[in-house]
């Protein structure tokens, strides 16, 4: 099964639609994104369509509603969890500004101090 992220007008994934393989494998055999796209705009009113990878192998993560599609990085990135964390470029994922503490104790992050705060 393929996978397509709904777009709307600001590139934010507003749904997320499955399309059998059939329908997106073109005459030699080879899938095409644009098959499903085609589709897609047939049976559904507004919006555009990008194809996402399940398992992340293109546009670097899966999409979800609320994400953004990023044209430049050709990439669907989630909403930042919080304002001080930053996109990792290569993975198009965030970051916590601190590495989270690798002691066996679970930990959440605290905004107010940009610190990982162990839960007690």
């Amino acid at each position: 099964m393929a996978h397509f992220a709904q777009l709307n007008e600001v590139n934010s994934v507003v749904g997320i639609q499955v399309v059998d393989n059939s329908i997106i494998t073109d005459a030699a055999g080879v899938e095409q994104e644009d098959l499903g796209i085609t589709f897609l705009s047939t049976i559904n009113s507004g919006g555009w369509w990008k194809q996402t990878s399940y398992n992340g192998s293109f546009r670097k993560n899966y999409a979800g509603v609320g994400f953004t599609y990023d044209a430049g990085r050709n990439a669907f990135i989630a909403p930042s969890p919080y304002p001080s964390w930053v996109l990792v470029e290569d993975t198009c994922q965030w970051k916590a500004p601190t590495d989270i503490p690798d002691d066996g104790q679970a930990y959440e992050w605290d905004e107010a101090t940009t610190a990982w705060v162990e839960i007690v």
